[in-house]
């Protein structure tokens, strides 16, 4: 079946991710729909090439209208919170919503699904990058997202062998780039130091992928990825005060040199976390999640992909500059 046939489901499409993903199926020409939740932002659905509809994850009945004739499915939406009032929130989504996107999906005899995990399901190590071997188990995953992401992953697969359900999992290091609408947290970090508000770091570092090569990557799954494999999508191992110089760089001022314990740091992350709490307010930038998550390098391989797929992506400094330049038009840096 010629791509202008085969209907394809991409949900969370009005996402950073997902939008990425619908723009690098558009370019081949496949046939889209898009599935957002009716309170999404509407930025990235702007000129949407195909049909769009409205739906909630965990809503049984409209995950089966929405699959209804499609051929081919990418599951890409998730709640992506390091944070939450209720933390066990972010594990029902997540676990919840793919359930019923997988059971809708087999229902319909739906021939084809990649399935977007995170690196998020894998164990880091602080002697190096690590590969899909590193499997986490959801006891060792730091924080709600995390541990969310490591069940819904083990559901998935076992769907796979115990259902035939056919997904190929992809899983996303740190993407950054254009359309980060809410931002995500690393978007977060790119905007807060952009506006100086970075001026000192903890010892982390991370793998920078730009999202447009993520999304590429999903493509590559579809085309060549093997039923219940496990691919990582990443870029460059990068430490965070690297990060924090080159974005200072481009904005011509001095990188920040003062590198913090984390331990000092925790009260002040509990206190953000109860103000948060108290005021109903949106995540906070400092999180005791984020600090635990911060004492191991993140650093992953993308080997297996780049052997298997064909995957490639753009050195990290590229997607720093993509990532500001969209920023900047949305005016969220000056």
């Amino acid at each position: 079946m010629s791509e202008s046939n085969r209907l394809t489901l991409v949900t969370g499409v009005s996402g950073f991710v997902g939008s990425a993903v619908a723009r690098a199926l558009s370019s081949r020409g496949f046939r889209l729909r898009g599935l957002a939740r009716a309170e999404s932002s509407r930025v990235n659905l702007a000129g949407f090439p195909g049909e769009l509809v409205e739906g909630d994850l965990r809503d049984a009945a409209a995950m089966e209208r929405a699959m209804q004739g499609v051929d081919t499915l990418f599951h890409v939406a998730a709640d992506y919170r390091l944070w939450a009032p209720d933390p066990e929130e972010i594990v029902r989504n997540n676990l919840s919503g793919t359930q019923s996107v997988m059971q809708a999906a087999l229902k319909a005899g739906v021939p084809r699904i990649v399935y977007t995990s995170s690196v998020a399901t894998l164990k880091p190590s602080d002697s190096g990058a690590v590969d899909e071997r590193a499997v986490a188990a959801p006891s060792e995953a730091i924080g709600a997202y995390k541990r969310s992401k490591v069940v819904a992953e083990r559901l998935v697969e076992r769907m796979v062998a115990e259902q035939g359900l056919p997904a190929v999992i992809v899983q996303p290091s740190t993407p950054i780039g254009p359309r980060d609408v809410r931002p995500t947290p690393t978007g977060r970090i790119i905007v807060e130091a952009a506006l100086g508000r970075m001026p000192a770091y903890i010892d982390s570092g991370l793998n920078l992928a730009h999202v447009d090569d993520v999304a590429e990557g999903h493509v590559l799954a579809l085309e060549k990825g093997k039923i219940g494999e496990r691919y990582i999508l990443g870029g460059q191992d990068v430490m965070l005060g690297d990060i924090l110089a080159e974005i200072a760089i481009r904005l011509g001022r001095k990188p920040p040199r003062v590198r913090l314990p984390r331990a000092p740091l925790m009260p002040l992350a509990w206190a953000n976390e109860c103000v948060a709490r108290l005021s109903g307010g949106g995540e906070p930038f400092l999180t005791m999640d984020s600090l635990r998550m911060g004492r191991h390098r993140m650093f992953f391989s993308s080997a297996k992909a780049e052997r298997e797929l064909g995957y490639s992506a753009r050195p990290w400094q590229q997607a720093i500059g993509d990532a500001m330049n969209w920023f900047r038009q949305a005016e969220m840096i000056r």
